[in-house]
């Protein structure tokens, strides 16, 4: 869009051929950006392509050959209204007024919630908002802005040459980044204070002292972080005990207060903030479910391996929060499979890693690898029992970057494989680029030539956690692509 917006704004004409069902979506982003107007044509998605392009040539260029009009040229950028909405009235009333709905055409008139997630919240009367600003010393009228560069993800200076190697990892889009500049929540780019915040704390069902972990939630876009949603959070340090989060079994699940409805704060500012409306801002195609928002269990870290806060540069005993992809696939263990691979070798786990017989540690990420990149590129997140970790350290993974090295050395796949893979096109650049490695044009390189399904071993990411039977589960990598961790001190 911020190309289109520099083109248009020069007077030349442009067009965008777009899907008509996503047509609102792009028109709320065209006004966003202060081009409101801007030409556009409706492609199908089920049309032949050459019956397609025979119907729309003409069209095109027309479009692209005329003149803007003086309608067309108007530019400005479409400022949301963003009042503080507090309800004066009986409780029951409140309750009515937080809970309406408007009735959405482009969702074939779905009714959708125009505060809330769908969800009953509970009123956030100023009692109860003043209550919750008890947990920061930051002032009800600050904005929410960064709190230290985000510009490379990290703390650039104390790991420069770490941080050269990690510099794709970038805020959420539309963002600076920039210590002291303010967070534009998406879609909308609307803006936030510390009192809005607390505010949603109240209506997710917060307590005050999760507060600092709220603020920084919403430093890092709330829960539209890269504007399609994320699946969750992670929170690491001490904080994540001082509130009661759950470090054991269920921590997905339903029960504990502060890590269910820390993530749905994430979602209500996704609505309140960002401006999130199905078919009319976000055209997400299946969304996402309830956000989470677990702890990582430090204490349980193996020797050498260090926390979430430590690989991005913070101490270890610094409280931080990072988005994370939850969810995905489990580890197919049978109950009892795991244990007896580890402790002498036996069942299916250990007959398809050939050590049979053979008593552990044993690296049972091996089980995993054949489906890992069977049709996807990228890094994976695993969650992983605290045990399973020292079953890893055992056997010779003596630093969480070993694993992610390892990992990374497995996606390695053919090119004759690798040209079946979907997202495959749009990473070699239609296959005119060149391939990293190598250096050598994609089209030139050999049917067995090797390559990497993931740019960089940090893509991977490890979160020790949890508890009950032997279980891992594996998603997407960093989310979204190494974002930043926040720091949750900070808002203290």
């Amino acid at each position: 869009m911020p190309q289109l917006v520099d083109i248009e704004k020069a007077g030349v004409p442009l067009v965008v051929i777009i899907y008509e069902d996503q047509d609102e979506c792009f028109n709320q982003a065209a006004r966003l950006n202060g081009v409101p107007n801007i030409r556009r044509l409706h492609v199908s998605r089920t049309r032949d392509g050459v019956e397609e392009a025979d119907r729309l040539i003409k069209p095109m260029f027309d479009a692209l050959t005329h003149p803007l009009t003086e309608k067309e040229k108007e530019s400005g950028r479409w400022e949301v209204p963003d009042e503080r909405i507090i309800f004066e009235g009986a409780l029951q009333e409140a309750q009515e007024f937080y809970q309406q709905a408007e009735i959405i055409p482009t969702a074939q008139n779905a009714p959708i919630a125009k505060y809330t997630d769908g969800l009953p919240i509970i009123v956030p009367t100023e009692e109860l908002v003043e209550k919750m600003l008890k947990g920061t010393s930051h002032k009800p009228d600050e904005l929410i802005t960064f709190q230290t560069d985000h510009m490379f993800g990290n703390r650039i200076q104390n790991r420069q040459a770490e941080a050269d190697r990690r510099s794709n990892r970038s805020v959420l889009m539309g963002n600076t980044g920039i210590k002291g500049d303010p967070v534009g929540f998406l879609p909308m780019r609307r803006k936030a204070t510390v009192e809005k915040v607390a505010t949603i704390g109240v209506m997710a069902g917060c307590k005050p002292e999760y507060l600092p972990v709220l603020l920084a939630l919403a430093e890092s876009g709330g829960g539209c972080g890269d504007g399609r949603g994320r699946s969750g959070f992670c929170v690491c340090g001490p904080i994540a005990k001082e509130i009661g989060m759950n470090f054991d079994i269920n921590i997905f699940g339903p029960g504990n207060h502060a890590n269910r409805s820390i993530g749905r704060a994430g979602e209500l500012m996704w609505r309140n903030f960002g401006g999130n409306i199905p078919a009319v801002t976000n055209c997400g195609v299946w969304g996402n479910g309830l956000t989470n928002c677990i702890p990582e269990n430090v204490e349980a870290l193996p020797p050498g391996w260090k926390s979430l806060a430590e690989e991005y540069d913070f101490k270890r005993d610094e409280s931080v929060l990072i988005s994370v992809s939850a969810g995905g696939r489990g580890t197919e263990f049978s109950p009892g499979g795991y244990r007896a691979l580890q402790k002498s070798g036996h069942g299916g786990i250990a007959r398809r890693l050939g050590v049979k017989g053979i008593p552990g540690p044993h690296n049972w990420l091996e089980y995993i690898i054949p489906g890992l990149w069977a049709g996807r590129e990228g890094g994976i997140t695993i969650y992983m029992l605290p045990h399973m970790a020292q079953h890893l350290y055992e056997y010779g993974f003596k630093t969480k970057d070993d694993v992610y090295e390892w990992l990374y050395k497995q996606s390695f796949i053919t090119v004759a494989e690798y040209r079946t893979h979907s997202w495959a096109d749009v990473r070699t650049g239609g296959w005119m680029g060149r391939e990293k490695i190598s250096g050598q044009p994609w089209k030139e390189l050999p049917d067995d030539y090797m390559v990497p399904a993931m740019d960089d071993p940090y893509e991977n990411c490890i979160i020790v956690t949890g508890g009950g039977e032997e279980s891992a589960l594996y998603s997407g990598g960093r989310a979204p692509n190494t974002q930043p961790a926040y720091s949750i001190d900070a808002w203290r």
